[in-house]
């Protein structure tokens, strides 16, 4: 006979699947229950039964996405890496992330809208929270790589910003369905393009006057 605990996990794993599936790109109120457990296979009593209701489901998902995508980002900052390294390996870790995981990484990248229930704002507010919390990891890198004198002084916290930005819309050029459309190869050498223009700058020396 099947261990019960198991069967719980099992059932989380579907549902989880099946609302990551159907969150990705819609707010909570445009999503039933009835959806999400037809999609998982299971009856609609599970979703109240393992996450309490709709927004504990979208919630579970959020941290599930989030959880991985700090995992992923955990092994760019090792302390083998200077700053800089760090921070080209940040662009390389955030590329298997979307390789892997895309779900998870239009979740976090591109939200769909909280909508009007105070449970989907709190969610979509936490979520960006979190992110923030993982940009400041850039931030300390790009502060760390101006104390050294390596890099000139700049507004890291904007710098941090440009860059996930950056990230985000070239990743993004992979689910085009034009001639713009981006392969794997192509986003890392784009990423990696990103990144030395950030790092080393455009122009050759300043122009007077701007």
């Amino acid at each position: 006979m099947e261990d019960v605990d198991v069967r719980k996990r099992r059932t989380m794993d579907v549902l989880l699947r099946a609302a990551e599936e159907v969150f990705r790109d819609r707010s909570i109120e445009d999503v039933t229950v009835e959806e999400i457990a037809e999609r998982a296979g299971v009856a609609v009593g599970s979703i109240y039964n393992h996450f309490g209701s709709k927004a504990g489901l979208r919630a579970a998902v959020v941290e599930r996405a989030l959880e991985v995508d700090r995992s992923f980002i955990d092994m760019a900052f090792t302390p083998d890496r200077t700053p800089v390294q760090q921070l080209y390996a940040v662009a390389e870790q955030y590329l298997q992330f979307y390789l892997q995981y895309p779900e998870y990484f239009r979740m976090l990248a591109f939200p769909a809208e909280p909508g009007q229930y105070t449970a989907g704002r709190e969610l979509s507010e936490r979520m960006a929270k979190q992110i923030d919390a993982q940009n400041d990891r850039m931030v300390v890198a790009i502060q760390a790589a101006i104390d050294a004198g390596v890099a000139r002084p700049v507004d890291a916290k904007k710098v941090a910003v440009v860059l996930l930005a950056t990230w985000n819309g070239i990743i993004s050029l992979n689910w085009r369905p034009d001639q713009l459309r981006r392969n794997e190869s192509e986003l890392r050498d784009l990423l990696e393009t990103a990144a030395d223009v950030v790092a080393n700058g455009l122009l050759r020396s300043p122009l007077a006057g701007g």
